[in-house]
């Protein structure tokens, strides 16, 4: 059997790794770290859980014990697709390079460029960043690659696939064409392929499963529910509670407003949860992350920010409050429980309108997953009225906002403005002081025309009285006559001329 001490590690790596625990390499550490060794590049294919982080960190460690690093010319660089797994990195740097004297930068966002820089400006062995931040160091003249002897791109499917492409064809070109390039991923689809070809120089390809395989210790089930969110939250909730063993879980949907209406549906429930997904600034990331590691949290609901290498080893259950619509996400997901030859359970919720993006998944993985109490058939009728588990209508867990709607529930139907039976002979004001028939008109010889009353059916209502130019209740008053419609159209102005235009001309 096959031990590290076999794999030409140097002494204080092993040193290490023995105190860390480990004795026996997983197959892809065992294949990949010989060759990575001999300055090969490496092209690493296994399921998520088998050990991919220390299959390139174990040789990068025993490689940079000659050496020393200038100020802003890093020695390695590792490109990770979200910060937490950057993180997760460094703390393995940390803790199997415990031996070594090594400055290791982590460069992500959400954190101070001044504090990064300082660690830039004392040169850094290793350099952990997400290709974001690092270009925008790289454009603020900050660092310089040419010193980069070796490049990590992990999960390298993710990197290549969601937009990281143009950014990572810009940092190739930054850095020697003589260096070694390593790859991992759970999942390589061959259009993925070609441009890690790109990248990579008649590599060592190291394939310990099956493509895009999921790991045996996981169980796997589809659970049948209706596309309603309420109803979908009452399914989970029943399922949580019926899993006897569960002692924690992660709980992933598709869209971040999704995560924080499922949050708080929990919380309202009663239940031990947290949010993670990647609105989120790095600082409430970071401390979500540590609560649910600590066991302060039982649940923690998260977009696919943390579906991808984030290394919780005991995890004890997955639910898939959304079907994923790429089939490689659902192995990143329930990647990440049954870690470490640990035994976990993995349940996705399916409606009718997810039925293509589970055929796509069993056609990924090329197996079958059974049903939990039936499949899609076996569905009893949609409820139609609110249960336990939908949310107060105007709630914050609704669609709409609590305030509008609350306003628009309490709000008692009000007749239309100007209508007929809205007008009371008591509204018309009273305490007006009305002009005498001898008011002299101002500035004009014209003499005052006297509106018709109406001879309909408020003809028995007092007629409107004129009012002093500058009476304060004018306004009032025009309002009331505005909302009389039943008098004659009036030619023009009517009575409402303006007074420059009763001004006489000259002769």
């Amino acid at each position: 059997m096959t031990t590290f001490s076999d794999l030409g590690l140097s002494q204080k790596v092993l040193s290490a790794v023995t105190d860390a625990g480990y004795s026996i390499p997983t197959p892809i550490q065992a294949g990949a770290i010989p060759p990575a060794l001999q300055r090969r590049d490496i092209l690493g294919i296994a399921q998520t859980g088998t050990g991919k982080t220390a299959s390139f960190v174990l040789p990068m460690l025993t490689l940079l014990e000659k050496g020393r690093a200038r100020a802003r010319m890093p020695r390695t660089l590792i490109l990770e697709p979200t910060r937490e797994l950057a993180a997760q990195v460094a703390e393995n740097f940390e803790k199997y390079g415990k031996n070594h004297k090594l400055n290791i930068a982590l460069l992500i966002g959400g954190v101070s460029f001044d504090e990064q820089d300082r660690k830039l400006e004392r040169g850094a062995d290793v350099l952990i960043c997400t290709p974001g931040r690092l270009l925008d160091h790289c454009e603020r003249g900050k660092l310089l690659m040419t010193g980069v002897e070796i490049l990590v791109i992990d999960e390298a499917d993710r990197m290549l696939d969601m937009g990281f492409i143009p950014d990572i064809e810009r940092i190739a070109k930054l850095i020697p064409f003589t260096r070694q390039t390593l790859f991992f991923s759970a999942t390589m689809p061959p259009e993925i392929q070609k441009l890690a070809d790109r990248f990579l120089q008649n590599p060592e390809r190291v394939e310990v499963s099956v493509r895009s395989s999921t790991a045996t210790t996981v169980t796997q089930r589809l659970v049948a529910t209706h596309s309603k969110d309420y109803e979908k939250r009452a399914v989970l909730r029943d399922l949580i509670q019926s899993q006897e063993e569960l002692k924690n879980a992660i709980i992933f949907c598709n869209r971040k407003l999704d995560v924080a209406d499922l949050f708080r549906s929990l919380s309202r429930h009663g239940f031990s949860v947290g949010a993670l997904h990647g609105d989120m600034d790095q600082s409430s990331r970071t401390k979500m992350l540590a609560s649910f590691k600590d066991g302060q949290i039982q649940l923690l609901v998260a977009s696919d920010v943390a579906a991808r290498g984030l290394d919780i080893p005991d995890v004890s259950h997955v639910f898939n409050f959304d079907v994923p619509i790429h089939a490689e996400d659902y192995v990143h997901r329930i990647g990440r429980t049954g870690r470490a030859g640990r035994s976990g359970a993995a349940f996705t919720l399916v409606s009718k309108r997810d039925t293509k993006f589970a055929d796509a998944i069993e056609k990924l993985i090329d197996k079958k997953i059974e049903w939990l109490n039936g499949d899609l058939s076996a569905l009893p009728a949609p409820v139609e009225s609110h249960d336990s588990g939908k949310p107060e209508r105007g709630g914050r867990d609704g669609k709409r906002g609590g305030r509008r709607d609350d306003a628009r529930r309490d709000r008692t139907p009000r007749p239309v403005a100007g209508h007929k039976s809205d007008i009371k002979t008591d509204d018309i004001p009273t305490d007006l002081e009305p002009v005498t028939a001898k008011a002299e008109p101002v500035k004009s010889e014209r003499k005052a025309e006297t509106k018709p009353q109406n001879a309909g059916r408020h003809s028995n209502r007092p007629a409107p009285q004129p009012y002093p130019a500058n009476d304060d209740n004018r306004d009032r008053r025009n309002r009331y006559r505005r909302d009389q419609d039943d008098g004659p159209t009036p030619v023009g102005f009517g009575d409402d001329i303006p007074a420059f235009m009763l001004i006489a001309g000259k002769a």
